[in-house]
């Protein structure tokens, strides 16, 4: 197993050797920083705190409980375990993400047993103010998909509108980018309707902190999109994803400059990669094509994108088609999770 692990790993490096669109983090840009935190073995989301300049929230995917853990990137230590009460017993926690309320949202759409649970959870609760362990009151959201279940790992929170995306995992037929309400609901199921469709196997995504581009990533590849009302609207290309043992997370730094790729296992590694060009956010770039944050607005169907028919700008058609070396990182990043999901499914059968 872990010899396959190896060659595939090692063939992804020089793969993107050639595929990459960023470039490493220069000097004095966040540097790599190891999450020392035993009970963290894997870390399957990764948000930067608003709050706490430094700061990384994220979590453990399964068979923990209702944690969140804040790792000082500074000495890679949990400065903060937060304990959400009021949300049952979460079953496949994949992603978390920073809203423009300064609440966190814990995605809780994990479901390896081939989308047979007819619905997930988005969890919710205010960014503590102070880094100290504590027990909060989160808000519990049902989630269902309008076409089905779904296998996701990657949710996102747009930071000018607070709208909730999530993307589902391609297993068998091609992913997609989900919309859901306006505001999400606790009185009823929140429903999350098909935006586009995205040819990668996702495993988590971020927004930039201005919105104005989202960043999804696979376990060996990256692609990065312009966001204009409510949709991915432009493919910019793929961008450089560091050789990690299993790559599971990303996020924006708060400046926007710089990606942040986590990955599951322990004493994981986080590690930076600076943008450059047109992947950069308008608010940091200057690019006049578009005004810095006013990407998210909603569709014009009011229910934050309007339905597949009209997906012209579908992502499907460019998505990680862009070179061979991209098409290769394709095929091993489905070798990989095949493996994976074996190795995953018999330790959880």
């Amino acid at each position: 197993m872990r010899s396959l692990l190896c060659a595939a790993g090692a063939a992804g490096v020089l793969l993107f050797a050639s595929a990459s669109g960023a470039v490493a983090a220069p000097g004095g840009e966040p540097e790599p920083f190891t999450v020392k935190d035993p009970r963290i073995t894997e870390s399957s989301g990764l948000a930067a705190s608003r709050a706490h300049p430094g700061v990384y929230w994220t979590h453990n995917d399964s068979d923990d409980g209702p944690y969140v853990y804040a790792v000082d990137s500074r000495t890679g230590r949990t400065v903060a375990t937060v304990t959400m009460r009021g949300v049952g017993d979460p079953r496949d926690v994949e992603a978390i993400s920073v809203g423009p309320d300064g609440d966190l949202y814990v995605g809780d759409i994990g479901d390896n047993l081939d989308g047979s649970w007819d619905h997930v959870w988005v969890y919710r609760f205010p960014e503590p103010k102070q880094l100290r362990d504590q027990t909060v009151t989160a808000t519990q959201y049902d989630v269902t998909y309008a076409d089905g279940p779904r296998n996701a790992e990657a949710m996102m929170v747009h930071p000018k509108t607070g709208r909730v995306y999530i993307v589902s995992k391609k297993e068998d037929g091609g992913a997609a980018l989900y919309a859901g309400p306006e505001r999400l609901s606790t009185s009823g199921t929140n429903v999350f309707r098909r935006v586009s469709g995205i040819d990668m196997w996702v495993t988590d995504g971020a927004f930039s902190p201005d919105g104005s581009r989202l960043m999804l990533r696979s376990y060996f590849g990256g692609r990065m999109y312009r966001w204009v009302d409510g949709r991915p609207k432009d493919d910019i290309g793929s961008t450089g994803v560091p050789f990690q043992g299993q790559g599971e997370s990303v996020t924006f730094t708060p400046d926007g400059r710089t990606l942040m790729f986590g990955s599951e296992g322990a004493d994981s590694q986080v590690e930076p990669m600076g943008l450059s060009g047109e992947q950069l956010p308008e608010s940091v770039s200057g690019d006049g094509s578009a005004t810095p944050g006013d990407g998210g607005r909603s569709g014009t169907d009011g229910s934050g994108g309007s339905s597949d028919s009209s997906d012209s700008s579908d992502s499907s058609d460019s998505s990680e088609k862009s070179s061979p070396a991209v098409t290769g990182v394709v095929v091993i990043g489905i070798a990989i999770a095949a493996v994976l999901a074996i190795r995953r499914r018999g330790r959880r059968g």
